[in-house]
Order: C-alpha cells, then sequence, then structure tokens
C-alpha cells in the first residue's frame, strides 16, 4: 500500500520559513516525479515545485527564488524547504509521487499558515 506522510507544517509569520517533510513508503521511489502542491479552500490545486529522480526541478512563478524542493532517495523523502513566507503562502500543502506508469498518490496534506 502506497502511503506519503506529510509533515513540517504550522503557523509562521510574514517573512518566516518553515520546512516541509514527505516520507513514501510501499513504491519504488527513486524512479518517480515528487511534488508539492497547495490548495486553499474554494480553489484549484495548484503546483508548487516538482523534482524528477534525476533532481531536475520545476517551480511556480510564485516560488521562485524563495522556495527550494529537494529529494533524498536513499530515505525515500522530498522536502520543500519555503523562505520568506507572505501571507498569500497560507494554504494545505499536499506531497504527490507520479510513477513511470503515470500513476498518482497523494498525502493527505499539512497545513501552513503565514500570518502575524
Amino acid at each position: 500500500q502506497v502511503q506519503l506522510v506529510e509533515s513540517g507544517g504550522g503557523l509562521v509569520q510574514p517573512g518566516g520559513s518553515l520546512r516541509l517533510s514527505c516520507s513514501a513508503s510501499g513504491i519504488t521511489f527513486r524512479y518517480n516525479v515528487m511534488g508539492w502542491y497547495r490548495q486553499v479552500p474554494g480553489m484549484k490545486r495548484e503546483l508548487v515545485a516538482a523534482i524528477s529522480s534525476g533532481g531536475s526541478t520545476d517551480y511556480a512563478d510564485f516560488v521562485k527564488g524563495r522556495f527550494t524542493i529537494s529529494r533524498e532517495n536513499a530515505k525515500t523523502t522530498v522536502s520543500l524547504q519555503m523562505n520568506t513566507l507572505k501571507v498569500e503562502d497560507t494554504a494545505v500543502y499536499y506531497c504527490k509521487i507520479t510513477t513511470l506508469l503515470g500513476m498518482e498518490y497523494w498525502g493527505e496534506g499539512t497545513l501552513v499558515t503565514v500570518s502575524s
């Protein structure tokens, strides 16, 4: 059974930092694409950042220069370092894995709240 578990969310002041982690189990991690998405109530889920098995990264324009995605294949984890957080970054953040066959698996999400 594939399971993704996110952690690291919480409350932070504007300008602060958080680091999200996603741990995967029940799946061959190494050859899959990992991504972080976020969703605000009433809005569509949107891509934040993604990283391929080879380490290539892709970022949404609204986080470029502030967020960094990384992965550790040996530990089957993917992380999202979020710096210079803004109020508009408040959302539930989800981890997703996409397999070579195109199957997708999601975590349950972790809430990030940016507020003074």
